[in-house]
């Protein structure tokens, strides 16, 4: 079989069952770190992945088995969201998420790595970047983000995010069904990538777990959070030190193609960018042939062997 073979995603009591709760202060964080599994770790590069909203590091289980035939791979679910702890009242900020992932790194040994984002993982690693950027030497070789509002100008979410960031948010949460829900979800989906039945109880199930559904409304303080910090993190981006790629589904409506077109104005063209007509929001769930391609083609010129 080949290394770079697409599997569909893991069911969610596999995923989970490849994950370890760790503490972090008061909280249980779920991570998933292929040296667990892998003998040969020790020796490969390693691979941050960083999840969106509202689900979790399960997103990227397509790319598992080809990620972790070439990398040691850290994925940890972010507060609030997956299979890690979801307090409530809770403030949830980018500031405390990008701890939670330099906690992961540090308590793995891990110096430097690569970083595969998405979404509101996205936000998290521009505030890492930021963070980085009073080191010495950066600590990631390279970064590649997938959709996500790089620029709160083009951020253009969804009409039940809207309304669950107001004042009504705690009780829409209650009153929110799973029909409202993935619908939302499917509607940043390709036209024809929508997601299918088991993706969408996977999903459901991601965003019940620990009552998870109550947190969404505090969760969602990102977008404000994006205004308020726009010139950091919008910064951090302009002057990355590594590698940057951007990969991303242009019929997003989210963080489509008029996201990419903004960074070409705010950022730059000279980035490696890869467009891919027809997919949505989720590249790695809607067609993650595609996306494996693009990130092989921005990584293989940095020393990664995608040996078949």
């Amino acid at each position: 079989m080949s290394k770079n073979t697409i599997h569909a995603p893991l069911t969610l009591s596999d995923w989970r069952a490849i994950g370890r709760q760790k503490s972090w202060g008061a909280h249980s964080i779920f991570v998933v770190d292929s040296a667990l599994h892998d003998a040969n770790a020790a020796g490969k590069p390693v691979l941050l992945l960083v999840h969106g909203y509202p689900t979790s590091t399960w997103d990227f289980s397509p790319l598992w088995d080809v990620l972790t035939a070439h990398f040691r791979v850290l994925a940890p679910d972010l507060l609030g969201l997956g299979f890690s702890a979801k307090p409530r009242p809770h403030r949830y900020r980018m500031a405390e998420q990008a701890d939670l992932v330099e906690w992961t790194l540090a308590q793995t040994g891990v110096s430097q790595c690569h970083v595969l984002a998405h979404d509101y993982g996205d936000t998290v690693v521009q505030e890492m970047l930021a963070r980085d950027l009073a080191q010495a030497q950066s600590r990631y070789l390279s970064v590649a983000l997938l959709n996500g509002g790089l620029f709160p100008e083009t951020h253009r979410a969804r009409t039940l995010q809207k309304l669950m960031a107001g004042p009504l948010g705690p009780l829409l949460a209650l009153l929110t069904t799973r029909t409202k829900l993935l619908a939302t979800f499917s509607s940043v989906f390709g036209h024809a990538t929508q997601p299918d039945a088991t993706t969408l109880e996977a999903v459901w199930q991601l965003v019940n777990e620990n009552h998870g559904l109550r947190v969404l409304p505090p969760l969602l303080g990102y977008i404000a959070e994006r205004r308020e910090h726009r010139t950091r993190w919008v910064d951090a981006l302009q002057r990355a030190r590594m590698p940057l790629a951007v990969i991303n589904g242009s019929a997003d409506p989210v963080s489509g193609a008029h996201m990419v077109q903004r960074f070409r104005e705010v950022v730059g063209g000279s980035h490696f960018i890869a467009e891919l007509p027809g997919i949505g929001h989720y590249p790695h769930l809607e067609d993650p042939a595609a996306t494996l391609a693009a990130y092989q083609a921005f990584t293989t010129p940095l020393g990664i062997a995608w040996a078949t």
